[in-house]
Formats: C-alpha cells, structure tokens, sequence
C-alpha cells in the first residue's frame, strides 16, 4: 500500500480498478536499485515472480503440447468466452440502468453511487450482480469454487488485553472484508459472494458499462485533482462506511485490499507491512488461493492483455476461498487503528500460512523494468539497503 502526499488519502497498490500515478511513484522507482542482479532483485521481489509455463512477461518458449493447447484455446474457447462474458455485461449494465432510471445518485464529495437506493431495486442490483458475477467466473473457467469457514476457535485478539465480547457482539455485521489481493478474478469472487464497495480511480465512473456498474456498487473513486477544504479523502470516506455497514444490515459492506502480495510458485500470499485502518467496527478476513498447473491467475508480471486472453485459453481455473471468523477489535485495537491493521495481518498470515513482505510498488517498478531490459533503473539500491 502506498501512502501519497495530502489529508488522509490511501491507495491501494495492487487494486487492479486503481492505478498510482507514475508521475509520483516512478522517480522514487529510478533510485532504489544499484550494481544488483536480476537474480538478486527476483529473491527480493519474490513476490512478483512467474514460475508457470508461460514465463516471465508471458514471454517464454513454449513445448509444442503447450502450443497446442494454446492454439485451442485461441480458436475457440475465446471467442465464445469474449461473446458470453460481453452478453452478461450488457444484461447487467441494462438491469442497473433500468432499477437507477427514477433514482437519483447519492453525492457526498464529488463522489455519486446508487448503494443507496433502497427497496426492490437495491435488491435487484445486488442479486441479480451476485448471480451474473458468478456466471461470469463459471464462463471463466472457475466452474468449482471451493470454500472453508475456519471455526470461531482461531478466532481471538493478537494484542496483550484478552476480548471480552457478549453474544450481542459475536452477532454484529462486519463493517469491510479484508482480503489478499492476486488478481482481477478476485473482484468477481467478491462480488459473487457479498457484492462489496470498491476503491476505485475516478476515471473508472466515466467507463462504458462499468462505469455505472461501479455506482451501483458504490464505489469510492480516488481524486486526484485539487481538494475543496472541506474534503475529507479516501480514508475518511473508507471509515464512514465501514461503521454504516457495520451499523445497517441494507448498507453495502466495503472490500478492502490492503496491498496483499501473491507468490504463484509456493501457492502462498505476501501481506504487506504497511497496513490499512479499518476504523473500529469488526472486520471479516478473506484469503484467497488460486492453485493452478498451466497459467498462474496473479496479475505480476504480465500486460493486462496477454494475461486475460492466456486465462480465457484455460480449460479449467480453481479458486480456493479461506474465510476466517469475524475480527471484533478490542478496546485497545478500537484506540489504536494501527495495531488493529497490524493484528489482522498477523491473524490472516498465521491462519493462511502466509508470508509477511514488505515489497512494495517501487520495487516491482524497478524489477518489471529489469525483465523489460531496462538496467538502467540499476543504480542506487544499495545505498538505501
């Protein structure tokens, strides 16, 4: 996750629907690296590498069974799966504009969503969404989705002051899910599952289709022009809705994708050290895996593109959903939003049989250059080391 300059805005490095600006990121990208190894960068940057058949960049030399397949795969599971997935984003967009047309958007900051609409038309958004999202997966390749519910015995606080919860509380709604983030599949899990809120660009409510889809959703979108004085920034939105989530069963929960890594070779997930506050309502931890033989799901490194069309040539893709008790801070956790963040990412990594990682976007910056041929982004790193 990196932290930008300004009142309380959080961006969310690996959110595929939200992309930092280059103009910030990359001069911090050209000195961090000197005199190392593409070798070395790659056990630092583990968490990026690509060991599936396709290569690093989806670039590698393919055995001829492989090509094979992939030839397959080109000629006739793509076109039928472009022509389905593009139907039922159609039917989906037509559904939202039919259940928002005698609505108008809830506004708060520049920001417009329909998660406010309430009534038959909220419950037809929500519905028929989760539905379509899970057709999509299905049209996907993902036709069996595993999921495992740990018992409320792992459950607990990582913090020296013991949770003293009433029955009361163990019943109360989770106000966000916090989940590792691998790849674009993953919004169309949870989307699938408990149709969240996302944090999202603001360029992604002006796209075709999916730009409504994202008010229905009720997405907060990042600005990145000049801020009136008054605005309160991502992370002070983020918070509000998570304790109206937490407090209305009707108001759509927020899904929170803190920066989480996945490292394909080993079927485990970085989580990032720089943590995410989740304001002081419970919070529901989500794991996701996504085991694979042929073409690993992360989005690393690869062009958007080419990784969709290789997994749209996949025969068959497998998730694998661990979801962990509901987290109910405590009153020292409730006092101390980061120890909160911090105890959740511990709880998700000893649960998950997680790695802990604190490699951040600059350095995939520089790691992806070095593939790419560009050393020239070699050059200052051990100074900072």
């Amino acid at each position: 996750m990196e932290q930008r300059p300004g009142p309380n805005i959080t961006v969310y490095d690996d959110n595929p629907l939200l992309e930092p600006d280059p103009e910030i990121l990359l001069p911090q990208s050209h000195a961090l690296v000197s005199n190392q190894s593409i070798e070395e960068l790659e056990q630092k940057c583990a968490a990026f590498v690509r060991y599936d058949v396709y290569g690093k960049l989806g670039r590698g030399e393919l055995p001829w069974p492989e090509k094979l397949l992939l030839a397959v795969g080109l000629l006739f599971l793509v076109p039928a799966r472009v022509a389905a997935g593009m139907s039922m984003l159609v039917i989906y967009y037509v559904i939202c504009r039919l259940c928002t047309a005698s609505c108008s958007p809830w506004r708060e900051d520049e920001r417009e969503d329909y998660a406010h609409v309430r009534g038959w038309q909220r419950a037809v958004i929500v519905r028929s969404g989760r539905l379509l999202s899970r057709l999509l997966l299905f049209v996907f390749g993902f036709y069996c989705i595993r999921e495992t519910c740990l018992s409320r015995e792992v459950d607990g606080q990582l913090n020296d002051e013991p949770a003293s919860r009433d029955q009361s509380e163990e019943s109360e709604r989770p106000g966000a899910i916090v989940s590792n983030h691998i790849s674009y599949v993953d919004i169309l899990y949870h989307m699938s599952s408990s149709f969240p809120s996302f944090v999202a660009k603001r360029s992604v409510a002006e796209l075709p289709l999916v730009g409504l889809i994202s008010k229905c959703l009720g997405c907060v979108y990042v600005h990145r022009g000049l801020k009136p004085a008054d605005f309160k920034g991502v992370s002070g939105i983020v918070n509000e809705r998570i304790l109206e989530a937490h407090q209305d069963m009707s108001a759509p929960q927020m899904m929170l994708f803190p920066g989480y890594k996945a490292r394909p070779r080993m079927d485990t997930t970085f989580l990032n050290s720089r943590p995410v506050h989740f304001g002081k309502a419970p919070v529901l931890p989500v794991i996701l895996r996504y085991p694979y033989q042929r073409l690993s799901p992360a989005w690393d490194s690869l062009s958007g593109m080419r990784h969709l069309i290789f997994l749209l040539c996949q025969f068959a893709n497998y998730i694998e959903v661990t979801k962990l008790p509901v987290y109910h801070p405590s009153e020292q956790e409730k006092r101390d939003p980061k120890l909160y963040a911090e105890n959740v990412r511990q709880l998700m990594a000893l649960k998950g049989n997680l790695i802990l990682s604190d490699v951040g976007l600059a350095e995939k910056r520089v790691y992806l250059a070095a593939l790419e041929g560009d050393l020239s982004m070699l050059s200052v790193h051990q100074k900072d080391d």
